[in-house]
C-alpha cells in the first residue's frame, strides 16, 4: 500500500486505485451481509424494509463523515441514497413490499 504522495507513476496510481476498489467492494459485501440479516430479523417482527427515520439517520451520519474526510457531503449523500434504495429493495425481496413505511 502506497500513500498517494508516494506514487511516482500512473502504474502506481492505477494499482492503488484498483486495491482501494477491491476493498470498497469487500466492504460493500460485508454491509450487504448486515442488510440480509436485518431482513431475517425484521420478518418475524413484521417490520418494513424502509424505515424513514433510519434512512435519514444513516444519511446524516455519512454526511458528517464526508465533511470529516474532506469530501463533498452532497455527493456522498447522493451515493448513499442509491445504496440505501438498493439495500431496501434487497430487503423487500425477502420481506415483500407490502409493509408500509415506518416513521
Amino acid at each position: 500500500m502506497k500513500r498517494p504522495a508516494d506514487c511516482k507513476t500512473m502504474a502506481d496510481i492505477r494499482a492503488e486505485i484498483d486495491r482501494v476498489d477491491r476493498e470498497l467492494v469487500r466492504l460493500l459485501a460485508e454491509r450487504t451481509g448486515y442488510i440480509d440479516r436485518a431482513a431475517e430479523i425484521k420478518g418475524p417482527l413484521q417490520m418494513p424494509a424502509r424505515i424513514a427515520s433510519r434512512v435519514e439517520e444513516v444519511v446524516a451520519n455519512v454526511r458528517r463523515e464526508a465533511v470529516a474526510q474532506g469530501l463533498p457531503p452532497d455527493l456522498i449523500e447522493k451515493l448513499w441514497r442509491r445504496l440505501i434504495d438498493w439495500s431496501i429493495a434487497r430487503e423487500e425481496g425477502v420481506l415483500g413490499p407490502e409493509w408500509e413505511d415506518h416513521p
